[in-house]
């Protein structure tokens, strides 16, 4: 990474806009970058779809992390620079329950239906916004169970609103899904696996330079490639694989 001067001390924060499969990545190499830049790393995560509109509707920011296809449109649009953006890997969609409650068969279709029929309450992102909850209403339909799970579904803003709910869920036998990265990142929850064929969904993360950063300080363009740069690198692959992206 390059070494971006900071005679004057901090300087600044660069603004991200991602979806929550990204944080726990950002997160997890803040320090790193930090040292490096002197840049501190701010923003805002949730589901993607939710970000891409804020960003539509002039919502500045340096760095935008949502699925590449998003980052395709967003580039077309001239909303994000395309040469920037690069994969950082991919995401499953994947089960949990707390880390305190027995682990359920989720290895086939019908062994998910059966864990799922057995909870009494099921937790799951935003199913109009969020990738792993527009995916996982479908699989419920696909499932043929989910009027008769309806009254247990229990949805949040994101993913990683929807873990931490379920880690103090106060029911008997809860359940979740969300994105891998979402759950390894909440304490008190067991991942039980990816969704299993037909229904499991892997998704492509990227990062690019957002066009309205609304900071024009020197030094912020680079230290903003820089870190898109560190979130992709060889050196970073091993704490990509531990926050839950695939190579």
């Amino acid at each position: 990474m390059n070494v971006i001067d900071r005679t004057n001390g901090s300087a600044g924060v660069l603004r991200i806009l991602g979806g929550g499969a990204a944080h726990g990545l950002v997160a997890a190499l803040t320090p790193e970058f930090s040292n490096a830049s002197g840049f501190d790393v701010g923003g805002d995560y949730g589901a993607v779809g939710g970000m891409r509109q804020r960003l539509i509707e002039g919502e500045q920011a340096d760095v935008a992390i949502l699925t590449a296809a998003i980052l395709a449109q967003l580039g077309e649009s001239g909303i994000v620079e395309p040469g920037s953006v690069r994969s950082i890997g991919a995401v499953t969609t994947a089960v949990a329950v707390r880390a305190s409650d027995p682990a359920p068969a989720i290895a086939t279709a019908e062994e998910l239906r059966e864990a799922l029929l057995a909870a009494d309450a099921i937790y799951f992102p935003d199913p109009a916004l969020a990738t792993a909850g527009i995916h996982f209403q479908s699989v419920l339909t696909a499932l043929d169970i989910f009027s008769t799970v309806r009254d247990r579904l229990r949805t949040y803003p994101n993913g990683a609103t929807a873990m931490k709910a379920l880690a103090n869920a106060p029911e008997r036998r809860p359940i979740g899904c969300t994105q891998t990265t979402e759950i390894v990142g909440t304490g008190g929850l067991k991942l039980l696996g990816d969704l299993p064929p037909p229904h499991g969904l892997s998704t492509v993360y990227a990062a690019g330079l957002v066009r309205q950063a609304g900071n024009p300080a020197p030094g912020r363009a680079a230290a903003a490639g820089a870190l898109i740069a560190l979130l992709c690198a060889e050196s970073s692959a091993s704490t990509r694989i531990a926050c839950g992206f695939r190579e």
